[in-house]
């Protein structure tokens, strides 16, 4: 028998959870992967910040209407039946367990600058990367309570240099250093390559609607924390950039391994080096410790459905789908193991989860947009808002397809092969369900 649920998470704490899993590893790392595309990454930035808004603004008018666990797997499972709805909580699930292992990587790569054995020996890299997976499951274990409270302190703690940098950092701007396109590359496809290394930076968005069996007043709060909550996200995200584009020289920068630390020290000294270095680390985990209550959330919902083992949807006594979050830090220890066995580096392990984790999260935010239409068209949506509510959803669709285009085509191959695996737990599934008398037509 399943415990009651208790809601612990109110609006700061939704907030909190919304900024701190996405102002993570990206804006530490970002500035120099975007260096190359010069004044071309603002414009990126600014035109993901307007598609990661559109995105926000669906989840804030589903969860308003709908405020279940699941975030967009749900709303796909009521807009187009089980098949559609274990096809995206299949791949919501892939992409929010593997950006674990990403997140986990970057805080390794961060504490390397205080510590070097950690990028000099794979297996003391390992080791950190699954020390704080495993870490940040024990805290939550223990409840949503616990994780948003250390959500809400991680965020502060993090956002603090980040606003120091992207306000201060004006004084020693020099517009010599930003250069609209340093490369002269084909505008378009700079543009397009910038909007998908930048989505990374906001996956995430849909923090606060993942766990909506747990907040406070959902139908309020969630849409609340959610356009806060990435609205705050596009600010720091466009000044950081800006800022530290302006304090550090084009080639500096491109070359930078700690982009942010490295413009601290030019504006305050190696003090502010070590400070910000100290920030990246917390705002990893920060950022794994929101992203690691999503996918057993989004398991257990699908559980509840039918579409997963039952027993993803149980909860400890602390309320916790502490199976699915086991399986889940699991399936990050054998990710982050199999890397860090191979002679890649740190960074071309993160480029390549981030990618794949971007890629497997844009079809859930594509069909969440498509499930909004739906719903419109059903009658499901109070009339007075049809016409804002349908090009809202438009566009965040069209946004999804378009991010989906640039994440470029082997990224697209390694995702799609992914979902594909999915299909015999789905078979699977379906038989259980109808060797027990259950409907299985539904559509």
């Amino acid at each position: 028998m399943m415990a009651e649920k208790k809601k612990g998470l109110g609006l700061w704490m939704c907030i909190a959870l919304v900024c701190g899993n996405m102002i993570g590893s990206g804006v530490f790392l970002l500035p120099s992967s975007l260096a190359p595309y010069g004044g071309m990454a603002i414009v990126g930035w600014v035109l993901t910040a307007m598609g990661a808004v559109l995105i926000a603004l669906v989840f804030a008018s589903l969860t308003a209407r709908m405020p279940r666990d699941g975030g967009p797997y749900a709303y796909t499972h009521d807009a187009f039946g089980s098949f559609a709805g274990f096809w995206i909580a299949w791949g919501y699930w892939i992409a929010l367990w593997a950006g674990n292992a990403a997140i986990a990587v970057a805080f390794t790569s961060y504490l390397s600058g205080f510590f070097p054995i950690l990028a000099s020996n794979h297996y003391a890299g390992g080791l950190c990367s699954i020390g704080l997976v495993w870490l940040v499951t024990c805290i939550n274990l223990r409840g949503v309570e616990s994780a948003g409270g250390v959500a809400v302190v991680t965020t502060v703690i993090k956002l603090l240099p980040l606003v120091a940098i992207a306000t201060l950092g004006l004084f020693w701007f020099d517009a010599d250093n930003l250069v609209f396109n340093p490369n002269n590359l084909p505008v378009g496809q700079g543009i397009s390559s910038v909007a998908a290394l930048t989505l990374w930076a906001f996956l995430g968005l849909e923090s606060a609607a993942v766990p909506a069996g747990d907040v406070e007043n959902p139908e309020k709060t969630i849409p609340r924390a959610t356009l806060i909550g990435t609205l705050i996200a596009a600010v720091v995200y466009i000044g950081v950039t800006v800022a530290v584009m302006g304090v550090l020289p084009h080639d500096q920068l491109a070359s930078s391994p700690a982009p942010m630390a490295d413009a601290a020290r030019v504006m305050w000294g190696d003090w502010a080096y070590t400070v910000v270095g100290i920030g990246a680390a917390v705002s990893c985990l920060g950022a794994i410790n929101g992203w690691s209550l999503m996918p057993c959330h989004v398991s257990a919902a699908a559980a509840r459905d039918g579409l997963f083992p039952k027993r993803f949807a149980q909860l400890s006594k602390r309320r916790v789908p502490a199976f699915g979050l086991l399986v889940s830090s699991v399936l990050v220890t054998i990710l982050l193991i199999c890397n860090y066995s191979g002679s890649r580096g740190m960074v071309e392990i993160f480029n390549f989860i981030i990618l794949l984790a971007t890629m497997t999260t844009l079809l859930p935010y594509a069909f969440a947009a498509a499930a909004e239409l739906l719903f419109i068209a059903t009658g499901r949506k109070p009339a007075r808002h049809v016409g804002r509510a349908v090009a809202i959803a438009s566009l965040g669709f069209a946004y999804s397809v378009w991010a989906l285009y640039g994440a470029g085509a082997e990224t697209i191959m390694w995702g799609m092969l992914l979902l594909m695996l999915g299909l015999p737990i789905y078979v699977w599934m379906a038989a259980e369900k109808h060797r027990h008398g259950e409907d299985t037509s539904e559509s």
